[in-house]
């Protein structure tokens, strides 16, 4: 799979579309998201996650998205299943992330 970039006028729709769906909250000016972005992608190509769609999506210029996922820090991962936020956390390692993902099956 790939990392598909959202915005508040898709976000809804991806997560009525996708069952298992993990998002990325970034900002332009966070160095933390920049350096994980490549072990998102990375991520997203691992079989394990095959059937969860992953997302990034601009926390400060999607506003209704940011609210879904319950942003308080940059990077900030959460975990829909079935349009419903399961848990998202503040984080910037990748066993964390996986942890996470791992909590919507």
């Amino acid at each position: 799979m790939s990392v598909t970039l959202n915005t508040d006028a898709d976000f809804e729709t991806s997560l009525k579309e996708h069952d298992k769906v993990v998002v990325k909250y970034f900002a332009n000016w966070c160095g933390s998201c920049k350096l994980f972005a490549p072990k998102f992608r990375r991520l997203s190509d691992d079989e394990r996650f095959g059937d969860v769609e992953f997302l990034e999506v601009n926390a400060e210029e999607n506003e209704k998205a940011r609210r879904a996922g319950g942003v308080s820090h940059l990077p900030f991962f959460a975990v829909f299943k079935n349009g419903e936020l399961v848990e998202g956390l503040a984080t910037s390692k990748e066993e964390v992330v996986v942890d996470l993902i791992n909590k919507l099956n």
